[in-house]
């Protein structure tokens, strides 16, 4: 069974592919080993990204481990990554729209055994090795920045940080945002970062307890829920480096955006299309 439905990883790889780089795969001799095809490694990389696991849990005879990894560190150099994530956001604001007038911003802690660039001691885990991630979502929850830090960081620090990825927009962004946040972001700080930003903001006050379906967090608690129950790599970080981890990031964002523009734009297409009832009152 493959880790996704085909109306979502055939549009994903279509986009894909074409921001792979061009390879030279032709010896004169004709007498090497033959390059893996391009969407064996992608499909193998979205399996892993789904269930988790070590790369040679995932390799086979088609490709090795070794392979998996080259080719990752491969596409990584080229930014490719990157770039699906925007242009798959780029796609949503261009069909959908993106909500940019309602963001959300809230800490998410993971487990990350293997240690390595942007972990720490887990203060919620006996101070096991973990990896927290500073989520920003617009108003439908999707995530338009992530940044990683170690478990032992604070989420008011992480904040200036997480905002600055909406440079990623450049200069469509609205005149007015405001920033949903939860009692951990509440202090002087935070309030005078959103006043140089020029954003609005809610924060939960102290020692206070508000049912989050009474307020607009809800969409930053589902999008960490997206992304530790939908994505095993991000429930369990087993990658050491930055970049790659950074690249696990960006394509699961990218799929829970293309999986929302799917589905929205099925719901939209769907009530256009719907035969009006028309009653006789005579």
């Amino acid at each position: 069974m493959p880790a996704l439905p085909s109306s979502v990883i055939d549009p994903l790889w279509s986009q894909f592919k074409t921001l792979l780089p061009t390879i030279n795969d032709d010896h004169p001799l004709g007498c090497h080993r033959r390059r893996v095809a391009d969407r064996i490694i992608f499909d193998k990389l979205v399996t892993r990204l789904v269930l988790g696991g070590a790369y040679t849990k995932h390799a086979d005879d088609l490709v090795s481990a070794t392979t998996l990894r080259c080719r990752r560190d491969e596409w990584i150099a080229h930014g490719v990554f990157g770039r699906l994530e925007q242009i798959v956001l780029e796609a949503f604001d261009r069909v959908i729209g993106l909500d940019l007038n309602h963001l959300s911003v809230d800490g998410c802690c993971v487990k990350a055994p293997c240690g390595g660039d942007n972990t720490g001691p887990n203060p919620t885990d006996r101070g096991k090795s973990g990896q927290k991630r500073s989520v920003l979502v617009e108003g439908h929850g999707l995530p338009i920045g992530v940044i990683l830090a170690g478990a032992n960081r604070h989420d008011s620090p992480l904040l200036r940080p997480t905002l600055e990825c909406l440079s990623r927009f450049g200069f469509f962004l609205p005149e007015t945002m405001r920033v949903d946040l939860d009692s951990g972001y509440d202090s002087y700080v935070t309030r005078d970062l959103l006043d140089e930003f020029g954003c609005g903001w809610k924060n939960s006050p102290r020692g206070t307890y508000i049912e989050i379906n009474h307020t607009r967090r809800w969409a930053i608690e589902r999008t960490n829920s997206w992304h530790t129950r939908g994505f095993g790599l991000l429930q369990v970080v087993l990658d050491r480096a930055d970049k790659v981890q950074h690249a696990w990031a960006s394509l699961a964002n990218a799929v829970i955006v293309l999986k929302r523009l799917l589905q929205m734009s099925w719901t939209q297409h769907r009530w256009a299309t719907r035969p009006v009832k028309r009653y006789d009152w005579r």
